[in-house]
This record gives C-alpha cells, sequence and structure tokens, in this order.
C-alpha cells in the first residue's frame, strides 16, 4: 500500500510587521506545493493582522507576549503533519516545502534546518554566516542547533516534546532542536538557503548583534538560559 503523502503547515508568528507580512506571504501562496498558511500575531498595533487576512483564514491574535508562546499556538491551529516555522522577513527559495518533505521521507528524522544567509551583504557578514552554516552543520550531529529563520518538525513529535519553552525569551529554537536531537535525528538540509533580513545587524550593529548571540548562547550551555532576559524586536 502506498504511504500518504504528508501534508505541510507553515506558521509564521507576527508582531508589528506590516512591512514584511504580505511579502512573505505572497510568496507563500505562489509555492506549487500544497501549504496551510498560519500566522499567529502577538497583538500589533499596525496593520499586520488585516494584511495577513488577505492571504489566509487561518490568522490568530494571542494577548500574551513572546515568540515561544505564538509558535505553540500556531502550531495547535495547524493541521500538516510537518510544521514549518518562518520568521516574517525571510526569503526562501519556491521548492522549500519540497525539499522539506523529501528530507523528512526518512522516518528517522524528526527536525531540520538548512543554510542561513544574509539578504544584504558585506565581506564581513558573508564571512560570518559562510562559518555560522559551517558550525551549524557539524553541530547538527552532535548537538542540534536552530534558529527561527528555519525550523521544521514533525507535529507529533512537536506535541510529544511539548513545543517551545515559553519561559525562555529567546534561543527557543536552539533548546527544542536539542530537546529533539534526543528523540531522534535532528538534520541539516544543505541544498536548502533561507535569507534573513538585515534589519537588526543594521539597527544595532554587527558586533552587538554577535556579542548579545555569543552571551546567551554561552550562558544557556551552562545555566540551562539565556543572559537576555527579554527579546526586542528590532522593527
Amino acid at each position: 500500500m502506498p504511504t500518504r503523502a504528508q501534508s505541510v503547515s507553515v506558521i509564521v508568528p507576527t508582531f508589528q510587521e506590516e512591512e514584511y507580512i504580505g511579502k512573505i506571504l505572497s510568496r507563500l501562496k505562489k509555492v506549487s506545493t500544497p501549504i496551510e498558511i498560519v500566522v499567529v500575531d502577538g497583538g500589533s498595533q499596525d496593520k499586520t493582522v488585516q494584511i495577513a487576512k488577505r492571504f489566509t483564514n487561518k490568522v490568530y491574535v494571542t494577548s500574551k507576549r513572546g515568540i515561544a508562546h505564538g509558535k505553540n499556538m500556531g502550531a495547535e491551529h495547524a493541521s500538516g503533519d510537518v510544521l514549518i516555522f518562518l520568521d516574517t522577513d525571510v526569503v526562501f527559495p519556491m521548492d522549500f516545502a519540497d525539499k522539506t518533505l523529501k528530507v523528512f521521507e526518512d522516518a528517522a528524522v524528526i527536525g531540520a534546518t538548512c543554510k542561513i544567509m544574509p539578504s544584504e551583504s558585506g565581506p564581513g557578514s558573508l564571512a560570518f554566516f559562510h562559518f555560522y552554516n559551517q558550525m551549524l552543520k557539524i553541530m547538527t550531529k552532535f548537538r542540534p542547533h536552530a534558529r527561527g529563520e528555519f525550523f521544521a518538525v514533525r507535529k507529533k513529535v512537536f506535541k510529544y516534546a511539548k513545543g517551545f519553552n515559553e519561559t525562555l525569551p529567546c534561543l527557543e529554537d536552539h533548546e527544542l532542536a536539542i530537546r529533539l536531537g534526543k528523540l531522534g535525528k535532528f538534520a541539516f538540509m544543505s541544498n536548502l538557503t533561507v535569507y534573513e533580513s538585515m534589519r537588526r545587524f543594521k539597527r544595532l550593529g554587527f558586533w552587538h548583534v554577535m556579542g548579545t548571540w555569543f552571551t546567551d548562547y554561552v550562558v544557556f550551555k551552562f545555566r540551562g538560559k539565556p543572559f537576555s532576559k527579554t527579546w526586542q524586536p528590532a522593527r
């Protein structure tokens, strides 16, 4: 008997994203692979929700702040076998869903991430992201790491793992990837690249962002929670 094709839900958490939400959702609507689009908004005061409703009837608003909560809420309303979490300001290739489903044809794979590159780049940022992706690829074999730009997981395993840790202000993706790595195979997709906006780097400065990431990661490694108490959106 042939195996039933897996379905995909793409979950996009938002907060004050009127500049980007229309761009990502219009691109998602053009993907040839059938996908369910779920948007969870954390209480935007701009036109984010109104714009999102033009593209999908699965738009939910929560008064509870926190990226992990928004992602978990999106997963609750998603019907797909495979959940793909995307940040609002990323650009992805049109075959990203096909490539993701191909990886999940391996029954041992329960989660996955991919290469992340800057949408705008200079020599310094390109060098850093190339190094970062190589590190990510190596780490996946021993201690999985992932960021919110792209995070894929089987829904049944996501539910079993109880989703993202809502007590964390950041690094919720990394923390879940570690837990998933103990339950099955967490894959790094070398054949898929998503491009992230440089707005945080532009607003806060490259070295400030790098320093924050490094500090949060090191503190998390030893204390189980990041140094940052909150995570401020860069708008």
